[in-house]
Parts: C-alpha cells; sequence; structure tokens
C-alpha cells in the first residue's frame, strides 16, 4: 500500500491536518481513531481504492460522495467538463445531458459552473441515480434525473450539448482484474470487443436529442480517438475534434450537428 493512501487514510481517520500530522508524528491516536484507522488499513491492504473506504472523492474542486455502485472520478474527466463549458460559452441558458451519471461529478459540475443551464443526468441504476441527486443536493446544484440507459429516458427532449463519460474499456481487459477497477461497478467499465460498442449507441441515437448546432461530447480511452472521430464523422457530425488530458494523451472527442 503506497505510503500516500496510508496518509489519506490517517487524516480522514483521525481529522488530523496532513500539517499535525508531519508536526506531532509522536502522538498517539484517541482509541476510536485507532481503531478506524486500523479497519481502514486493512481494507486498503486488501484492494479496496481509498474513495469507496472514505466513500468520496474530490472532483473539479468538489467532494463527492461514493459508493460501489459508482464509477470514482477521475482527474481526466474534467477535460470533458472543461470542454463543454468552452463549447457552450456562447449559449444561454443551455440544456445538457449527462449520460451514465453515475455519483454525478460531470452533470452535478456543469450545472455548478453554469447556474442558467438546466441540466438533465440518466443512469439505468436506481442506486447511481440517487447518489446523483444526493450530490446534486449537498453541493447546491439544481439537476433533473432520469432512469434508463443512455437516451432512451430523454425522448421527446433536446439539449445544446450531451456529455458522456461511457464504458469504454475492452471486454476481457487484464486491467479489469487488477487494481482499482476489481471493486467498481463492471457494467460502467467494459463495452464490446472493441471497447466502443457504447460510443456507437450513444452516436446512432445522439441526433434526435440535440439542437441544431448541439455537440456531443464523450470521453473515451487514450488509445481510441481516431475511431471515436471516424464514428462521429459517420454519424453527421461536423466540427469533429479531439482535446488532450494534462498528460497530452486525446481523452475526449466530439462532434457538433450541422445545422
Amino acid at each position: 500500500m503506497a505510503r500516500t493512501d496510508a496518509r489519506i487514510l490517517l487524516r480522514e481517520a483521525a481529522g488530523l491536518s496532513d500539517i499535525a500530522i508531519a508536526a506531532y508524528g509522536e502522538r498517539a491516536l484517541e482509541p476510536a481513531h485507532a481503531t478506524r484507522y486500523a479497519e481502514w488499513l486493512a481494507r486498503r491492504e486488501a484492494g479496496e481504492p481509498v474513495a469507496y473506504i472514505l466513500g468520496w472523492r474530490e472532483f473539479y474542486g468538489r467532494r463527492f460522495a461514493l459508493s460501489p455502485a459508482t464509477l470514482i472520478p477521475r482527474p481526466d474527466t474534467e477535460v470533458l467538463v472543461e470542454t463543454a463549458l468552452a463549447c457552450l460559452q456562447a449559449v444561454s441558458t443551455p440544456r445538457i445531458a449527462d449520460l451514465g451519471t453515475g455519483s454525478g461529478a460531470i452533470a452535478v459540475t456543469l450545472a455548478l459552473e453554469r447556474p442558467d443551464a438546466e441540466v438533465w443526468a440518466t443512469d439505468f441504476s436506481p442506486a447511481a441515480l440517487a447518489m446523483a441527486a444526493r450530490n446534486a443536493q449537498s453541493l447546491g446544484a439544481r439537476l433533473t434525473t432520469r432512469e434508463g440507459s443512455w437516451l432512451a429516458p430523454l425522448a421527446g427532449a433536446r439539449f445544446h450539448a450531451i456529455v458522456s463519460n461511457p464504458p469504454y474499456i475492452v471486454a476481457g481487459d487484464p486491467h479489469l482484474t487488477q487494481g482499482d477497477l476489481r471493486f467498481e461497478p463492471a457494467t460502467a467499465l467494459a463495452s464490446g470487443a472493441d471497447g466502443l460498442d457504447d460510443i456507437r449507441s450513444i452516436v446512432r441515437d445522439a441526433s434526435a436529442h440535440l439542437h441544431d448546432g448541439g455537440w456531443l461530447l464523450m470521453e473515451h480511452g487514450y488509445d481510441q480517438a481516431a475511431a471515436v472521430r471516424a464514428l462521429l464523422a459517420a454519424g453527421g457530425f461536423g466540427d469533429v475534434q479531439s482535446w488532450r488530458d494534462l498528460a497530452g494523451i486525446e481523452r475526449v472527442s466530439g462532434g457538433r450537428l450541422p445545422g
């Protein structure tokens, strides 16, 4: 177990700051804190992600509650949020849909960064939608939730942007049995023989739910940008492009509905 993880768990178990831990490392923990810390260390040594042990993960500078029913938000996904905000900069009171919202990290962040927006969030998991609604309430965001797979709950509705961080790992990839991925919901990770089944479905159906000039923006794997751009172009989208994460990897691709 990494020393960083141990320090984070100690800080949260004892309610101490990093400065206090560094300055007073010789002090004994209170019994209740020591018991909690020992339990958390055992869970982490068994491989459980720190985010699930603590029940939260920071995203875009905010703390989002989590459960094993939801994917753990990653910093790379902030690129999707930033891209959506940039694409919608000139749109007044935009309508935005986040597909497969999970904890609601993307949808809630967009709602808070654009208070004038109407943001919808869909997920086929009732537990995930409940977590998204909980995060929206605790962080003060207005969010409309709809249960169902991808665009199915959006019947009759149109948006200025549809965003999604769908599953995109190749089914059977050995990474699915390693590290934190072992504990995350499989339905939020893998998507067919090339990892693109869900992205294909979203591209196929998105046009019917976008205003003219509306954007479809999706996160994908490190080596999938060209394939996703091809799907978008074949689906009739224009201005097709990709955006890079902090590591320089093409992490988000999208296109704009003509009109």
